[in-house]
């Protein structure tokens, strides 16, 4: 089902959100993996819809940076939504999983921008660590981000895109994007674990693993 993703600036095909083998239990950590893979997707279908309404992106590394901030805030949301539905414990097993698993995915993808030698994965979850204290500021209510909170989004990827058109960029991702992120989001979640219920890893060892094959 799932395959991790480099190429950016591509047409994105429909995300598949849920597993092949419905009814097989998964672990929070096979579920998280899963959905990783679902909001670098999105996350690239957001840059993608950026870059075909003009606005300016001019190396690889740059369009990273715009996924980075898109990835922390779908992150961020996730954590919003998933709380009341899981204890603490689970949560925080579900939310870590979920962002050492994008930032294997940023790993690999700033690795074939900028070529081998780093370890990216620590400098976004510092970045990551600090968008949650940040975002976590803001109202969240009916599961949807307050005004404030799709604002800051808007200034952070603002700030992240060339200079053409700079003025507009926030309006787009308040107004048209991330609407349209939500939407994806909620229904891969809702997917994923009515399809891959969640089941204690410690039954199978196989099950923590969450690496995206090839």
């Amino acid at each position: 089902m799932l395959a991790r993703q480099n190429t950016l600036g591509v047409s994105m095909v429909r995300i598949r959100s849920r597993w092949n083998a419905r009814g097989k239990a998964r672990s929070l950590e096979e579920n998280a993996g899963a959905l990783a893979f679902i909001e670098w997707r999105i996350a690239q279908t957001t840059l993608l819809n950026l870059e075909n309404e003009g606005f300016q992106t001019d190396t690889q590394a740059q369009r990273l940076d715009v996924l980075e901030e898109l990835c922390a805030f779908l992150i961020h949301v996730t954590d919003r939504l998933v709380h009341g539905q899981m204890d603490d414990q689970e949560r925080e097993r579900f939310i870590v999983a979920l962002a050492l698993k994008t930032a294997d995915t940023y790993h690999d993808n700033r690795v074939d921008a900028e070529g081998r030698g780093r370890d990216f994965r620590q400098p976004f979850i510092d970045k990551l660590n600090v968008r949650m204290a940040e975002y976590a500021e803001f109202r969240f209510e009916s599961a949807e981000p307050g005004y404030a909170f799709k604002r800051f989004l808007g200034e952070c990827v603002t700030n992240s895109m060339g200079p053409r058109d700079r003025k507009w960029i926030s309006d787009q991702v308040m107004e048209i994007e991330i609407p349209e992120m939500l939407k994806t989001l909620k229904k891969g979640l809702k997917d994923l674990f009515e399809t891959g219920a969640s089941a204690d890893p410690s039954q199978d060892p196989q099950n923590t693993s969450t690496r995206q094959s090839s």
